[in-house]
C-alpha cells in the first residue's frame, strides 16, 4: 500500500490505518482511518491530537485524494475500550441546546403576520419582549396589539409607552422603505 501515485484506492484502507495524505487542492495532513463510506465516497479520518483528549475528525471525499502514504497500522480508533465519552458534558450541551431552542421558539409569534414578527424582532433588540398569543408584551407592562401601530400601544409608564411607540414608528418606516424598494 505504498503511496506516490493516484491509483491508490481508499476502499482498500482498513480501519486504523495511519496515513499521510495529499489532496488535489494541495492540503497535506496525517490521519487515521475511522471508516470509509462507500455510498458517499467519503473517508472519515481522525487527525492526531496536538493537546488533550479531543480529536479532530475530517471528512474527505475520496476523489480529492491525490496521493497517500501508508505510515502504519494502529488500533480501531472507535474501539470502546479506548474511547472516552464525557457523558456529563454531552448531556449539559444537550440541555443548553434544548433551552436555547425553547427560548427561540417562544420568540416566534403564532398566527401573526411577518410584519408583526419583524416588529417583535425590532423591539427585542433593545427591550425585553414576549408574545401573549398575538399581543407583543414589552417590559412586562406595555402591550402592543394588532395592527401594531403606535396607537395600538397601551399600558406601562408614560416613558416606557413613549419608547415603544418610537421604536414602532421607526420600524414601520423601515418596513415601508424596504417594501417600496427604497434602500
Amino acid at each position: 500500500m505504498e503511496g506516490g501515485n493516484s491509483n491508490n484506492n481508499p476502499e482498500d484502507l482498513a480501519v486504523g490505518c495511519l496515513l499521510s495524505i495529499r489532496t488535489t487542492l494541495g492540503d497535506e495532513f496525517e490521519g487515521q482511518v475511522v471508516t470509509f463510506d462507500r455510498p458517499s465516497n467519503i473517508l472519515v479520518l481522525q487527525e492526531p491530537s496536538k493537546h488533550g483528549p479531543r480529536r479532530n475528525i475530517r471528512l474527505l471525499k475520496a476523489n480529492y485524494i491525490k496521493e497517500f502514504t501508508f505510515l502504519g497500522q494502529a488500533e480501531d480508533p472507535l474501539d470502546p475500550s479506548n474511547c472516552f465519552l464525557d457523558l456529563t458534558a454531552l448531556q449539559a450541551r444537550e440541555e443548553i441546546a434544548i433551552r436555547q431552542a425553547e427560548a427561540d421558539a417562544e420568540r416566534i409569534g403564532v398566527g401573526v403576520t411577518s410584519e408583526a414578527q419583524s416588529i417583535f424582532d425590532a423591539l427585542s433588540k433593545t427591550l425585553p419582549v414576549r408574545w401573549d398569543k398575538t399581543v407583543i408584551v414589552v417590559m412586562n407592562d406595555v402591550r402592543v396589539s394588532s395592527p401594531y401601530h403606535p396607537d395600538s400601544v397601551v399600558g406601562g409608564t408614560p416613558a416606557a409607552n413613549e419608547r415603544v411607540k418610537k421604536v414602532l414608528e421607526f420600524e414601520r418606516k423601515r418596513l415601508q422603505l424596504r417594501s417600496s424598494g427604497g434602500q
